[in-house]
């Protein structure tokens, strides 16, 4: 419930605090007073875009602050799914400068102006003649029905459900959506790994290629220089080899006159044994290295075929063509096993459906079901409200495809008079009776379930006598059961009131500003009087007024 109301230098108001209770409260005051201003700046703090031009004239920056007590609202959800702190005192304040710069704040940590509207939404409803509107829409129905009919537990359950096959049905659409175009390009692709996979691609292969290529490309000049080096080595009279071994003895002969020779002379040794060693090798890559036309046209076959795969595909190895022949070859494993991923999901989706319809006969049954108590309850109350012969039915039918809501839509058929047919509400009804026709509603669902604060905004226009006096009896009801603000210009309804309030405009001199107060026992006989006589107000309106006070 709204607990007080801050408003600083918004419109005529310079500053005004104000304290509401529990119940059904009372607002009045003269046409042009200011009622339609607090109620503006009320709409800030619960998510309304605002205007510069609000600001009160001269002023930098207004703000508003309302306090709420949300501890029967079972807001804590909402405010861990937002990352907001909970306390059952909740502050919404709303600051704007004159430079059209704006702020919205919950519990003083800011917050974006959509998130603001979202809580807002959960903590008033402000009701006035616009939304009589709301009776012309299908979706507004069918929630008036559900809240009747406590269709939560089913709305639940019906909602997963719904979820649950439409993320199924996504999902088939986009595998089906995939086959199509896969089917378009598997022949390519086919032909694209056919060619990868046939000419069997080995990691390092290129390199190898490439130094065999190198190789046998320059066969006679690599044996010439493997001659030439075996023959430096080993053969002729001045040979490596023996010139290397005479040294090798000619410091054996004179280590024993010179003791320090020996390891030199052991290294000389190791010298020629591995001179020998490199002489085998060479003479051994001699043998292997001969000019092979035949061979080197291999080479040169296999290497262009790699080049042209290479340019083909933007690739510079043979590895990245191993990993495209190894990606085309999973895309064809997915292609081919399409058909039976596709068959299960078509499977799972209509076990889904199936269940979501169930769910859904499941839910129409209860609206259904309810539909007679509803009809004749709402009647009842019209009929308290001065319209006897109100007839009243929920219609329903049932959608081609279900949505988020269920199979079904319901539209309100009315008819205020005997001989004249039930038609859709909005099309037949006046101002006057969808506004009964509202309050029916609201005051049912206030009984039915919790609610958060009502301001019903003048729906009393247009209204007068009993009528009044009945529409201020059901507003006075559903005080009982939450917390109910009224704006009116009637005396009527403003009786019932368990508080009062008054907005007027108080002359400063150079300005003039709006104020609000809650009036005293007597202040409300004046008032009440007023409301009923005009300006003068006159002893029988006094009288009038006290009578009216008194018979709560």
């Amino acid at each position: 419930m709204l607990k007080s109301l801050y408003i600083q230098n918004f419109a005529l108001i310079d500053s005004l605090r104000i304290g509401f209770d529990p119940g059904f409260s009372v607002i009045s005051g003269e046409t042009g007073a200011g009622k339609s201003i607090i109620l503006g700046a009320l709409s800030l703090i619960l998510g309304q875009r605002a205007d510069q031009k609000q600001i009160k004239q001269d002023a930098e920056k207004c703000v508003i602050e309302g306090i709420f007590d949300v501890s029967s609202y079972d807001l804590a959800p909402f405010f861990g799914q937002m990352d907001w702190v909970y306390d059952d005192e909740c502050i919404l304040r709303r600051e704007i400068w004159s430079n059209g710069k704006s702020r919205a704040f919950v519990n003083d940590s800011p917050v974006y102006l959509n998130d603001l509207k979202g809580l807002g939404d959960r903590l008033i409803d402000i009701h006035s003649q616009h939304q009589n509107l709301s009776l012309n829409d299908n979706f507004f129905q069918l929630n008036v029905v559900d809240l009747l009919a406590d269709t939560k537990a089913e709305r639940r359950d019906y909602g997963e459900s719904y979820i649950a096959y439409r993320t199924s049905e996504r999902m088939l659409n986009d595998l089906r959506e995939q086959s199509r175009k896969n089917r378009e390009e598997e022949d390519y692709l086919r032909f694209q790994h056919t060619a990868l996979a046939e000419i069997n691609l080995q990691p390092g292969e290129q390199q190898q290629l490439e130094e065999e290529q190198e190789a046998a490309s320059h066969a006679e000049e690599i044996k010439t220089g493997l001659f030439t080096a075996t023959a430096l080595l080993s053969e002729g009279e001045q040979n490596v080899e023996s010139m290397l071994r005479t040294v090798g003895d000619t410091l054996q002969s004179v280590q024993r006159f010179y003791p320090k020779l020996s390891e030199l002379s052991l290294r000389v040794d190791s010298a020629f044994i591995e001179l020998k060693d490199i002489r085998e090798e060479i003479a051994g890559y001699f043998e292997e290295v001969e000019f092979d036309p035949a061979r080197r046209q291999v080479l040169e076959e296999r290497l262009s075929t790699i080049y042209d795969l290479q340019k083909k595909h933007s690739v510079t190895t043979v590895e990245e063509l191993i990993a495209l022949r190894d990606e085309m070859e999973r895309k064809l494993e997915n292609i081919d096993s399409l058909d039976e991923r596709l068959q299960a999901l078509e499977k799972e989706t209509e076990e889904k459906r199936k269940s979501m319809l169930e769910k859904a006969t499941l839910l129409s049954k209860k609206r259904k079901k309810a539909a007679p108590r509803i009809e004749k309850e709402l009647e009842a109350r019209l009929a308290f409200l001065r319209m006897p012969d109100v007839r009243f039915q929920c219609e329903f039918k049932t959608k081609e495809i279900p949505d988020a809501t269920g199979a079904d839509t319901v539209q309100f058929l009315f008819s205020a008079n005997k001989n004249v047919a039930l038609q859709p509400v909005s099309q037949i009804a006046s101002g006057g009776e969808m506004s009964r026709v509202m309050l029916g509603i609201k005051a049912m669902i206030a009984g039915a379930t919790s609610l958060p604060t009502i301001i019903f905004d003048e729906i009393d226009t247009g209204t007068s006598g009993e009528v009044a006096d009945r529409v201020g009896a059901i507003m006075e009801e559903m005080g009982e059961r939450m917390q109910v603000i009224g704006i009116t210009h009637l005396p009527q309804i403003a009786s019932r009131g368990a508080a009062h309030f008054l907005v007027y405009k108080e002359d400063l001199g150079n300005i003039v500003t709006t104020r609000i107060k809650e009036l005293s026992p007597d202040e409300r006989v004046q008032e009440i009087a007023r409301m009923l006589s005009g300006a003068e107000i006159t002893e029988q309106a006094i009288e009038n007024a006290k009578v009216m006070l008194n018979r709560n």
